[in-house]
C-alpha cells in the first residue's frame, strides 16, 4: 500500500510542476511560445561557443532523446497492450520535457536580454 500511494504522491506532483510550467509560459509576463521556439537555436549555438552555462550539450541531448523517444514507432507497441497505462511513460516524458523548455527558454532569453548591461546597472 505505501507503494502506491507514493507513486500517487509522485504523479500529482509531476502534474503539478507541469501546471506550474505552463501558467508561467502563458503567463501575460511571460515569454510566447514562438519567441521560445525561436530561441532555441540561438540557445543551442551559444551553448556550443561556451557563451551561455546555463545549460550543457548532455540536457540539450537528453531534450533531443526525449522528443525521439515520445514520436519514437517502437514506443507504439506499450500503448497497443497497455493501453491507457502505456501512455503514462510519455506523459512523463513530455511533462519533463515541457518543464525543462520553459525554464531552460525563460533562463536564455533573460540571460541574453541582459548580457550587455553594464554590471550593477538594472534593465526594465
Amino acid at each position: 500500500m505505501a507503494g502506491t500511494a507514493t507513486r500517487r504522491t509522485w504523479r500529482w506532483g509531476a502534474l503539478a510542476t507541469v501546471a506550474t510550467a505552463a501558467r508561467s509560459a502563458d503567463s501575460p509576463a511571460g515569454h510566447s511560445l514562438g519567441t521560445r521556439l525561436g530561441a532555441l537555436p540561438r540557445m543551442v549555438r551559444a551553448i556550443r561557443r561556451g557563451e551561455y552555462a546555463g545549460a550543457d550539450m548532455a540536457k540539450l541531448a537528453m531534450m533531443l532523446g526525449a522528443v525521439g523517444y515520445v514520436v519514437s514507432p517502437v514506443d507504439l507497441f506499450p500503448e497497443a497492450i497497455f493501453m491507457v497505462a502505456g501512455l503514462a511513460d510519455d506523459a512523463i516524458v513530455v511533462g519533463w520535457l515541457a518543464v525543462t523548455l520553459v525554464r531552460l527558454t525563460d533562463d536564455f532569453l533573460d540571460w541574453e536580454a541582459n548580457r550587455d548591461a553594464v554590471p550593477g546597472e538594472v534593465i526594465r
